[in-house]
């Protein structure tokens, strides 16, 4: 007997044209316009913006504030992520639901907020003993909040999908916390977290809102390349301006690919095999696939 297979969606072809013409029209066509409005950019006018002083400090800073950011909050996120999931205490569950804060937040509030905390004046500002506002520190500091929900929510799911029982059978087996943490959860954790890095870093790149008050907008120091987007704007370069987001669609484009690129490889048996190259004692696998 024979079962007609049914799909609670739509056919395949008409989902696969409906989800392309809406991809085509939100995501497509906003980039092609771009990329055909800087084609008719004179050569001597493109060397002229990209080799620009400014320009080179704000993709410097962007790229270093982004990346050190991305990487703070990817540990915080990863250890905010376990003691939600595998932890029951008194506001735990407020906690988690304040994660998406920063979703639902105007980025402009986030980095009003943030600088009237963090200012000489401000209540945490006065007790440190350094400048945090109007530094790269405190870009670091608006971007970490705008991106810690990307890890947690990227890694939450995950680690709910690891059962207990794989634990203690290591435990039982007599391997300790660091062995355990190495070759049972790194290897199954270490995917999302790379997808939840990538996340971060993207939205680091391309982040204004929170940034715009808590940085002060200062030429060479603490410009960034969003900024300096608006900046060219507000000067009417429209050709400066679009020069820029064609640079930061490209870096963060091949950053995205880079990373793509990594998940293929790293798998977790694969990550398994290659610790066990360099500890052979440890655990033995299979070779990758």
């Amino acid at each position: 007997m024979s079962f007609v297979k049914q799909s609670v969606i739509p056919g395949f072809w008409f989902g696969l044209g409906y989800s392309l013409i809406w991809l085509t029209l939100i995501v497509l066509m906003p980039l092609i316009a771009l990329v055909l409005y800087a084609c008719h950019i004179h050569y001597d006018e493109l060397w002229r913006i990209l080799t620009n002083r400014e320009l080179f400090c704000a993709l410097k800073l962007s790229l270093y504030t982004a990346f050190i950011a991305a990487f703070s909050v990817s540990i915080l996120g990863s250890l905010l992520a376990w003691v939600l999931v595998r932890y029951r205490f008194p506001g735990s569950k407020l906690m988690d639901v304040m994660i998406d804060l920063p979703f639902a937040l105007p980025t402009a509030v986030a980095g009003i907020a943030l600088t009237s905390l963090y200012d000489q004046n401000g209540f945490l500002g006065s007790l440190l003993p350094f400048k945090v506002a109007y530094t790269p520190l405190g870009i670091m500091i608006a971007l970490i909040f705008v991106t810690l929900p990307f890890v947690v929510r990227t890694l939450q799911p995950i680690i709910k999908g690891i059962p207990k029982s794989i634990e203690e059978a290591a435990f039982s087996l007599g391997a300790n916390s660091f062995q355990l943490f190495l070759y049972v959860l790194f290897p199954a954790l270490f995917p999302a977290w790379l997808t939840g890095f990538s996340l971060s870093m993207a939205r680091s790149l391309g982040e204004y809102g929170s940034i715009v008050f808590i940085s002060a907008n200062i030429p060479y120091k603490t410009e960034i390349l969003p900024l300096l987007i608006v900046s060219k704007l507000d000067q009417f370069d429209y050709v400066g301006a679009t020069v820029v987001s064609i640079l930061i669609l490209l870096v963060s484009f091949a950053f995205l690919l880079l990373i793509n690129l990594i998940q293929n490889y790293v798998k977790p048996n694969r990550i398994l095999w290659i610790l066990n190259r360099f500890h052979p004692m440890a655990l033995f696998t299979k070779d990758p696939l």
